[in-house]
């Protein structure tokens, strides 16, 4: 079951953090003066902040750095959230998308890749990969800010119940939690759609995707050095997994996401 993170406006500014697996039960609570202690004396409230995560410890877990941030800091991801929209990626989205990915192919070692697609390429790979799995793009005014997304981890048919995950934020665009919005909600997504085992491969150095990585709960499992060479030198990858699922001695597969949407069993709202 997804569970929630969250913050919410009390009538003097202040913000309270909190976690829940019922947003909307959660708010009225607070609001009848049956929640925290902090907020009773500060009705009523307003909510300012929600991430979907896909497990109550995963929220527990992203309760703890709510708690930790700054007022500005705080602030800035209720801003955000209240004026940028997640959503599901369409093909018509393919160009913001590959100049996104663009940059890091030139201008970094994120991807070991050399050249990016063409733009019919990723207007093909856009279209099926949401197919398969949950591609999101947040974006705000039409201007798309960032993405993930998810393909098969291995093509065995063993590895069904696997997936790798994919994230880039525009390079001006990294600040606010944008990071957490989009790879929390995609996690989640996933679970919903009954995949087991999510794995991301970052390019080492990478401290800033690592430490989004390890916040949301990935292990690092592994780690491969000098693997790639690019940009004048060599590069290693570490391995990441996260565990969506508890392993079960007969699985039921995993559907394709295009299909469990237009049948509407699971909860697949943003």
């Amino acid at each position: 079951m997804s569970a929630y993170i969250y913050m919410v406006r009390c009538s003097d500014d202040s913000l309270y953090s909190g976690y829940t697996t019922d947003i909307e039960k959660r708010v009225q609570t607070h609001n009848a003066g049956n929640g925290a202690k902090y907020t009773r004396s500060r009705l009523p409230v307003t909510l300012a902040y929600c991430q979907r995560l896909p497990d109550a410890s995963s929220a527990m877990r992203q309760e703890v750095f709510l708690k930790q941030l700054s007022r500005r800091q705080k602030q800035l991801m209720c801003d955000n959230w209240a004026t940028e929209r997640l959503r599901f990626a369409t093909e018509q989205d393919a160009e913001q998308i590959l100049n996104i990915y663009k940059y890091y192919v030139d201008n970094s070692t994120a991807t070991f890749a050399y050249t990016a697609p063409t733009i019919e390429e990723y207007r093909r790979w856009v279209a099926d990969s949401a197919k398969e799995y949950p591609f999101l793009v947040l974006e705000k005014q039409g201007e798309i800010l960032g993405f993930a997304c998810a393909h098969r981890w291995r093509e065995r048919e063993a590895f069904d119940w696997s997936v790798e995950t994919t994230i880039y934020l525009a390079p001006n665009q990294t600040q606010g939690g944008r990071g957490l919005r989009l790879y929390g909600t995609l996690l989640a997504l996933l679970r919903e759609q009954g995949v087991y085992q999510a794995y991301a491969v970052l390019a080492h150095p990478n401290p800033a995707s690592e430490a989004l990585h390890a916040k949301l709960g990935f292990l690092r499992l592994g780690f491969l050095p000098a693997c790639g060479f690019k940009h004048g030198g060599w590069h290693g990858n570490t391995i990441w997994g996260y565990a969506l699922c508890e392993p079960q001695p007969d699985p039921q597969p995993v559907l394709p996401f295009a299909q469990l949407l237009e049948q509407g069993t699971g909860d697949f709202s943003l």
